[in-house]
């Protein structure tokens, strides 16, 4: 245990997956990185309703929030500290209208967009896959995806 918690800022970030297996990548105005949709918690802001707000800004997509699938904490150049929480949502819809925050889109397969990604938001990706792909599963044997989900998790 360490003796100075981390002060963070938090940021979400949506890993945004339709039904026929395509990801969400949007590339930043600022350096032409490419990142998961998402962005900073506003003060006394729910989580949810945080990152439906970012995903809603900078995309105009309303996917489904559907679980947080990986974290991460670390202190940036700057000496700041982060913490981002990835979460898997269903998307429906492909058509994005971006924010200025950012100048490009693209639906990718898992693999290229994991390929566009840092490591922690390939990982992120990763997660939500296999939670993606474990909910497709119930819904093919007529398992409800939480019931299923619920007892994997509990082993």
């Amino acid at each position: 245990m360490t003796d100075a918690p981390l002060c963070a800022t938090v940021t979400q970030r949506g890993v945004v997956l339709t039904p026929d297996d395509h990801v969400l990548v949007v590339k930043r105005a600022a350096d032409g990185g490419w990142e998961l949709p998402g962005g900073r918690l506003d003060r006394g802001e729910a989580t949810v309703d945080g990152l439906a707000r970012e995903l809603r800004e900078e995309t105009a997509l309303e996917p489904v929030v559907v679980a947080p699938v990986h974290t991460l904490a670390w202190v940036n150049d700057d000496g700041d500290g982060r913490f981002a929480v990835y979460y898997y949502c269903r998307g429906s819809h492909r058509e994005v209208s971006l924010s200025a925050e950012h100048d490009a889109a693209e639906w990718h397969t898992f693999p290229a967009a994991r390929s566009r990604l840092s490591d922690p938001q390939a990982a992120a990706v990763d997660a939500a896959v296999t939670r993606h792909r474990r909910s497709l599963d119930a819904d093919v044997t007529g398992c409800t995806t939480g019931v299923r989900e619920q007892r994997g998790g509990s082993r």
